[in-house]
Parts: C-alpha cells; sequence; structure tokens
C-alpha cells in the first residue's frame, strides 16, 4: 500500500513491477491509480506505524513513509480484523458480505482477494476434498473443514470476486474450490510468490536442462528473520514451504537430484534474508564440477511490487472473461498452477501472451 500510494505520487520508480515493463504496459490493465485498498488482518497497529518500522528495518525510506502518512491513516478504516461466525458457512459468509460491501461503497468494477497471510500447514485429505454440494453442506457444521486460505477463497469466489495465493497454503486448490470458481465465472492463481532463491532456480536449472549437464545434487539453506521467519520455526509452515520450493528442479531436469532446502529462522536478519546454493553436476567424460550462489534480499521489498502486478493481471482477466485457473501468471510463483514449465524464460513468454490477448 505504501508502495502505490508513492507511486501515484510520484515518490518513486516502479522498479520491481514488472507491468511497467514496456512488453507488458498495456491499456487492458488497470493503473495504478485505480487501485483501491482494504483488507483483514489479525495486528492491529497502525498502518502508518507499521510504514515506520519497515523504514526502522531498512526497508522503505524514511521520507517517503512521512510523505504517504496521512494516505495510510485514510487506509487504517479498510483494514480490519476478519469477521467470524459460529460455522466457517456463516464465517464465509460475513466475508463475503464485507467484500460486496468494499465494492458497493468504492464503486468497483472488480475485487482481487490476495492472500498473503502466513504460511499454513498442508491440508489433510478430509471433507474439503469432496465435491462441491458435499463441502456447502460440511461447512454449516461444527468443525473447522477448510484451512483458513481456503476458506477465504470460498468467501472470494462466493462473492464473484478473484483470488491470488501469494503463499503455499491450500487456498483454492481443491477440486471443489476450482468447481465453485467456474460457477461464478471468476479467475484464480498461486502458489508461493517466487522472489529469491527459486528465481534464481527457475533460470539456472533450464541452462543445465539446456547444455545437457547432468546435475547430481542441489542443496539449498534459507536464513531469514521477521513475521515469516518466525512462523516457519514451526515444523508444519516449514515442510509447506519446503516443499513448494522443491517443484522447480524435477518439473525443468526432468529428474530429482540429491539434495533438499533448510529453512532456519535468524531473528537478527530482521525483513531481510539470505540463501546459500550449492550445486554439483557432471560435464563431459564424467568431469565433476560445482556452482555456489549466495542470494541476499529483502522479501517485502521483492515480494510488494509482484503483488501489485498480480492484482492488476488478475483484474484484467476477470474484466476479459476468464474463469478458474491463470496458469500464464506461473512467472511469478514457485508452486504454479496447472502443467506449465518452470523455466522463468519460458514463462515469460507466457506472461507477454497473456497480456496482448487480453488487450
Amino acid at each position: 500500500m505504501a508502495g502505490a500510494v508513492a507511486l501515484r505520487a510520484g515518490l518513486a520508480e516502479p522498479t520491481g513491477c514488472v507491468t511497467e515493463l514496456p512488453q507488458l504496459h498495456s491499456p487492458a490493465l488497470p493503473g495504478l491509480a485505480d487501485l483501491v485498498f482494504g483488507g483483514h488482518d489479525v495486528i492491529a497497529t497502525p498502518l502508518s506505524k507499521r510504514a515506520e518500522a519497515l523504514a526502522d528495518a531498512g526497508v522503505l525510506p524514511g521520507r517517503l513513509v512521512t510523505a504517504v502518512q496521512p494516505d495510510l491513516a485514510a487506509l487504517d478504516a479498510e483494514v480490519r480484523p476478519a469477521p467470524r461466525g459460529a460455522t466457517q458457512a456463516e464465517t464465509a459468509a460475513l466475508i463475503a458480505a464485507d467484500l460486496d460491501d468494499f465494492r458497493r461503497r468504492h464503486e468497483l468494477g472488480r475485487v482481487v482477494m490476495m492472500n498473503v497471510a502466513s504460511t499454513e500447514a498442508a491440508a489433510a485429505p478430509h471433507e474439503a476434498h469432496a465435491a462441491l454440494d458435499l463441502l456447502h453442506k460440511a461447512l454449516r457444521g461444527d468443525a473447522a473443514v477448510l484451512p483458513p486460505s481456503s476458506l477465504y477463497a470460498y468467501a472470494a469466489f462466493t462473492a464473484g470476486c478473484s483470488y491470488v495465493d501469494f503463499t503455499p497454503s491450500t487456498g483454492a486448490r481443491l477440486p471443489a474450490l476450482a468447481q465453485l470458481a467456474y460457477e461464478r465465472g471468476v479467475p484464480y492463481a498461486g502458489h508461493d510468490g517466487k522472489t529469491g532463491e527459486t528465481l534464481v532456480k527457475s533460470v539456472l536449472a533450464p541452462m543445465f536442462a539446456m547444455r545437457n549437464l547432468h546435475v547430481r545434487s542441489w542443496s539449498g539453506a534459507n536464513l531469514l528473520g521477521g513475521g515469516d521467519g518466525a512462523n516457519l520455526a514451526q515444523p508444519a509452515p516449514n515442510a509447506a514451504k519446503a516443499a513448494s520450493k522443491q517443484r522447480v528442479l524435477a518439473e525443468t531436469l526432468g529428474y530429482q537430484p540429491q539434495g533438499d532446502t533448510r529453512i532456519e529462522y535468524v531473528a537478527d536478519l530482521g525483513e531481510f534474508k539470505t540463501a546459500w546454493d550449492l550445486v554439483t553436476f557432471t560435464g563431459f567424460l564424467g568431469t565433476p564440477m560445482r556452482l555456489d550462489f549466495t542470494w541476499h534480499g529483502c522479501d517485502s521489498a521483492l515480494a510488494a511490487p509482484l503483488v501489485l502486478d498480480l492484482v492488476r493481471l488478475t483484474a484484467a482477466a476477470h474484466r476479459a472473461g476468464r474463469t478458474g485457473p491463470l496458469p500464464e501468471l506461473a512467472f511469478f510463483f514457485k508452486d504454479p498452477l496447472g502443467d506449465v514449465p518452470h523455466g522463468l524464460a519460458a514463462q515469460w513468454d507466457a506472461l507477454v501472451g497473456l497480456v496482448e490477448g487480453l488487450a
């Protein structure tokens, strides 16, 4: 929100916003000035105070935070606690009503729900995987059938809103929710924003494949702080995140090399993260070789422009009549929807094709 306000006011450059590149700049996409923000959060800290904390952490320039404080204060009324009903069906109805009220009050053409909440544990098979009519019935019971990300996707689709999952959580991945999206005529996208180590993997893995070099092992260690790191210190969310990060290798190389990705919480890193990767591979006549790299970045500053991109692209797809999953948005995700290429160049071509089609 701070970034969007700053861009509108001409206080910053759109660095990191791929929809501002010439190949994707299109009148089919809503402009930054057309976006209206709201949402639900578990934290009651005012947005201006959170922006100040990001400035103290070295994420936002202090002068920018001062300049956008009045705008953030005005947005505070639109960020509120999640409504809760006696059953999940009642909660979903309250969320859907809140979305509809937001749309009517601001006279919006479309609403895009973006999940940027903490990573959940992977969902176990249960009633949520049943057919849509059975899911409707199950939600009226006392048990929590859907994980929070999927309950919000259910509410979004019910309200006729598109949905984007920037996390590795279950979200709209359930068959019943896919059916609901088609019934309500809305698109959705995900999962797990690709901002750092996996972004590099999606460039390097195709290189090894195209040069016919056999990757023997690929191991990574991710050290991160902040709220995301604290959440991923828990075993279940950690496992869900690590699984999401591994998909690119097997599907690009055609086999799974030895090694895995470790995620460790280091509070002292604050809003920044460091990833170390070691790749061993075999060349001509079996010659052993290796490559290693270090990525040090700020996830908030890497993710924020992609969130703005995804909102603009998904809203444009909704306006154009797209329904169901948007596999062309795989460029943005570690664990994208559908049977799609995982190499960044191929994903870029698909994204350009989507935008050209929308225009």
